[in-house]
């Protein structure tokens, strides 16, 4: 090696080449922390003539801000005029194409390239643009680092429909360790702009900005804006950074540049700015003008100026800030002259009109409805505070008012609302202009609208105890000047349970208790569950299994009865199901044991797809009885680094608690993430209303042919939901309806379904129907769901056994009764009475037939006697005449004489033992003569 240098430095000793055709770069450094200087060819190739290499600076060294190291000397040299440098990091802001080192790569599901997508993130001069579709853009850049360093970029992220993330690879491809609030970046509030920074390891770091966009509802997305990207932990920069359009850097040695103030413009590497030609102008930051188009109605604007002592007002107008119109050209409209003075409207409720005709808020303990002064409430009431603006004369009451909620043990209001914001508002726009109403601690939107809207009401209930602040933002259709007529108005906006509010009405209020001890009062706080008595004005609690109901405690009509197969919990909040529920059935009480349901169920719908193949799945967590609003829905990316945070701001991230709530899970395999993804989770039961065999309860319908047809002599038991949150498509909040069916087949826990034609759970997206099969739901047994069987009697002990009535449906309850055994007799007793009877009856037929058998032998015998004595004699005795007379016909040849009944038997004997001595008897013949024998 000390050969090979030798010759090196004498051949680059020998001949000398122009600086222009070569530029210097530092070798790789070597275990000492040393390096060389070597000069590099710009044409390829050419390797030879070249400068000999030079010891270079320490690996560590690096220059300050605002200088540069210049490699021919190995000094550093502050930047010039119109350029900065960090020293020793690289920033990017200019982003008219993707810099050098940056890549956009195009991904679909897990780390494959989508061949039909054409996103990427694009660059927008100012700032980068991400995809908009439910492709994977990734943006990379790989940067060495000689030292401990960090990057930190800014970015604008409105949408929690796309996922952005950012982490970190070394030069393996192996991921960094990192958080989840070092990974997943926060969402930020719409049209402002956040700074996320990340500390870097010392060697390779691969930067990645990861968006994922998700088209569910089919909605496209808002994409993800990046700009400022800046890297610390670089050992040297051996240039400076030329100012970008629009800004400039006035004096050598600047560390960033500054943005031309409104009406001056400046091209790349600036050190002044230009002011912009007549009739033109430009705002802030820049790099060209503009012509100045001639004024219109749309560039100014009314107010009404302050009432006056005299209670007056008049309209002025004003140029909208900046102006940027012509007024004195051809076509150009001027400003309108000042109106005529009028008399001021009202204060808004809760105002008064002082001296000087300024409204000011009533003192504490007063109201007004801002026609007349404060006036105190009368005795047994107090204020009711909120805010009601529908005069918008003043608005320096409104603007950056925080919204505190009131506890609901101080407001009487019912556990799942403490208070409620209302606004009446209308958007007028050219195409797709958008409002969105926010909670700004939690950069939560609450709703949004799209388009032109008529004038309507929107109402938000606030579930939770805690301060809030909201906000109002329109977002034109675009930026360009024909979408300036864009607007949205707000004609009155209503507060309700805020601290130290205005009032603009007063309310009955529980009184002090006599025996008190309070002093300065006349009023006192209901606990929870209590409501004020009417006629003594005092706090009474709330009957059982009832629930205080709206926002109004003065009556007992205050306290609604639960619903069928429902109790109130300790606090008259809600009512629930104690898994619990009874039903009478033919004269048959059923009594049902739901308590092995009472833990929250999940169930996974899907998967399904979106139209560009994102698969996606359904996730509902429902808690059916014993618990109250136990399940519990959370998205796991938007708002991941406020999880365990327990300030204000930590109460309001997207997670949902009810009876039953939905969230959207993208696999990880799905979309190539490295975990699943939660998110848009919503309430679908905020209400219990009740648990019955009926389809149909305050209005909701189970819809029983949703699902197969019940078998079973057993009733479906049908719990009912609703959630008053209003949505866009849902104008009276959403419902849901579990139907509960006894299934012996099926485990206690059981089985959860939905309805197959509607296999999202609901088939117009206001009503859930689930269909639960459990053995758990069949009724308690009682002793009509089995029957006795008796065994023979053997050796005298007969056995009983007890069985299920088949098939069974039942569980629980009374028990089958053991087998049992009693003696017992071989023969019964009616069984001897029965075989005796039997006996007497067979020996008197016995011996009836004997004798009759004997007289007829007798009969015989004595016939026998006479026809051999009329047949020796050849006549008969005399008898009466039993031929034809003249004329006669004969009826029949043959005549058959009837054979005696038993009857005519009986008598005969009777009337032989009578002494009688002879016999009448008839004689069959076939020939037509009758002989009759006396």
């Amino acid at each position: 090696k000390k050969v090979t240098r030798k010759v090196f430095i004498w051949s680059y000793r020998s001949i000398q080449v122009p600086h222009s055709e070569y530029y210097y770069q530092y070798t790789e450094c070597d275990s000492t922390g040393a390096r060389w200087r070597v000069a590099i060819p710009r044409s390829p190739g050419s390797c030879s003539d070249l400068p000999p290499p030079t010891r270079g600076t320490d690996c560590s060294f690096s220059c300050p801000a605002g200088k540069f190291l210049e490699m021919s000397t190995q000094q550093c040299t502050p930047c010039a005029a119109g350029s900065y440098s960090l020293g020793s990091g690289l920033r990017f802001d200019q982003w008219d194409a993707i810099p050098a080192g940056f890549t956009s790569l195009m991904e679909y599901a897990a780390a494959v390239f989508c061949s039909h997508c054409s996103s990427s993130w694009t660059p927008q001069g100012v700032y980068l643009e991400s995809n908009r579709d439910e492709c994977t853009v990734s943006l990379v850049y790989a940067v060495h680092l000689e030292k401990q360093g960090s990057v930190s970029f800014t970015y604008q992220y409105p949408d929690n429909n796309i996922f952005f993330e950012f982490y970190v690879q070394n030069e393996q491809c192996q991921e960094m360790a990192q958080t989840d609030d070092q990974k997943w970046i926060k969402v930020t509030n719409n049209g402002e702009w956040d700074t996320h920074t990340v500390s870097l390891k010392s060697g390779t770091n691969i930067l990645y900005w990861r968006t994922t966009g998700i088209l569910v509802g089919g909605k496209m997305v808002k994409p993800v804006l990046l700009k400022n990207i800046q890297i610390e932990g670089v050992a040297y920069t051996s240039e400076c950074f030329p100012c970008r359009p629009g800004w400039f850097s006035p004096t050598p040695g600047s560390s960033s540049c500054q943005p031309c103030p409104s009406n001056t413009y400046s091209v790349k590497g600036a050190s002044s700015c230009t002011p912009c030609p007549e009739h033109h102008y430009s705002h802030e930051g820049w790099p060209e003008c503009k012509e100045r188009p001639p004024c219109s109605e749309k560039d100014y604007f009314q107010i009404h100026t302050a009432c006056d002592s005299e209670g007056k007002t008049q309209v002025l107008y004003r140029w909208v800030e900046p102006k940027i119109c012509v007024e004195n050209i051809t076509g150009a409209v001027e400003l309108p002259a000042t109106g005529q003075r009028e008399p001021c409207p009202p204060c808004n409720p809760g105002y008064y009109n002082s001296n000087d005709s300024t409204c000011l808020p009533c003192p504490p303990g007063t109201h007004s409805d801002g026609t007349y002064t404060c006036a105190q409430c009368p005795a047994g009431t107090e204020p009711v505070l909120g805010y009601e603006y529908k005069w918008w004369n003043v608005l320096r009451y409104i603007y950056n008012n925080t919204l505190f909620m009131v506890p609901a043990s101080l407001s009487g209001m019912t556990g799942s609302e403490f208070g409620r914001i209302t606004f009446v508002f209308e958007t007028i726009c050219s195409a797709d202009c958008e409002l969105y109403f926010m909670m700004v601690k939690s950069t939560t939107v609450v709703e949004s609208w799209e388009g032109s809207k008529g004038k309507q009401s929107y109402s938000h209930s606030m579930t939770r105890n805690a301060s809030v602040t909201y906000t109002w933002a329109f977002q034109r259709t675009n930026h360009v000047r024909r979408f300036i007529a864009d607007t949205v108005k707000i004609y009155s906006i209503n507060l309700t349970n805020v601290i130290d509010g205005v009032a603009s009405a007063c309310r009955a209020c529980a009184l002090v208790p006599q025996n008190s001890q309070r002093a300065g009062s006349s009023c006192v706080p209901c606990p929870a569950g209590f409501y004020i008595d009417r006629d003594t004005n005092r706090c009474q609690e709330c009957p059982p299994n009832t629930h205080l109901a709206g926002r109004q405690t003065y009556g007992q009509d205050a306290c609604v009865a639960c619903g069928p197969g429902s109790i109130s919990n300790k606090e008259h909040s809600r009512c629930y199901s104690d898994c619990s529920f009874t039903h009478t059935l033919n004269n048959r009480t059923l009594t049902f044991d739901l308590s092995a349901l009472s833990d929250v169920a999940s169930l996974t719908i899907g998967p399904s797809f979106t139209s560009k193949g994102t698969k996606y799945l359904h996730l509902f967590n429902i808690s059916l009885c014993g618990h109250g609003r136990a399940a519990v829905c959370t998205d796991n990316v938007t708002d991941v680094s406020n999880k365990d945070d327990q300030s204000d701001a930590a109460q309001f991230v997207n997670s949902v608690d009810s009876f039953i709530c939905q969230s959207t899970i993208i696999p990880s395999d799905g979309r190539g993430f490295r975990m699943a993804i939660s998110s848009q989770s919503i309430s679908l039961a905020d209400t219990f209303i009740g648990a019955t065999v009926d389809t149909v309860l305050n209005g909701v319908s189970a819809e029983p042919d949703l699902f197969p047809e019940n078998s079973q002599d057993v009733p479906d038991i049908n719990f009912f939901y609703s959630s008053t949150q209003v949505t866009a498509s849902c104008d009276l909040g959403r419902s849901s309806v579990i139907t509960v069916r006894c299934n012996p087949e099926k485990s206690e826990r059981g089985e959860l379904s939905v309805p197959s034609s509607c296999p999202a759970g609901t088939c117009d997206g206001c009503t859930f129907h689930f269909l639960w099969e459990s053995a758990s739901a069949c009724p308690r047994c009682t002793e009509d769901d089995y029957h006795r069987i008796e065994g023979a009697c053997k050796g005298g002990v007969q056995e009983t056994l007890y069985v299920w009535n088949e098939p069974k449906l039942c569980t629980k309850g009374v028990s089958l009764p053991p087998r049992s055994s009693s003696p017992c007799e071989a023969i019964a007793l009616w069984l001897k009475v029965g075989v005796g009877g039997g006996a007497f009856v067979a020996v008197l037929l016995i011996s009836l037939t004997c004798y009759f058998w004997k007289k007829n032998k007798r009969l015989e015998y004595k016939y026998s006697r006479l026809v051999m004595s009329a047949n020796k004699e050849c006549e008969l005795p005399a008898a009466d005449s039993c031929g034809l007379a003249e004329g006669e016909e004969p009826d029949d040849d043959v005549v058959y004489a009837q054979k005696p009944s038993l009857l005519g038997k009986l008598r005969a004997i009777a009337n032989k033992e009578d002494g009688e001595s002879s016999e009448s008897v008839q004689l069959k013949s076939s020939q037509s003569d009758r002989w009759v024998l006396g």
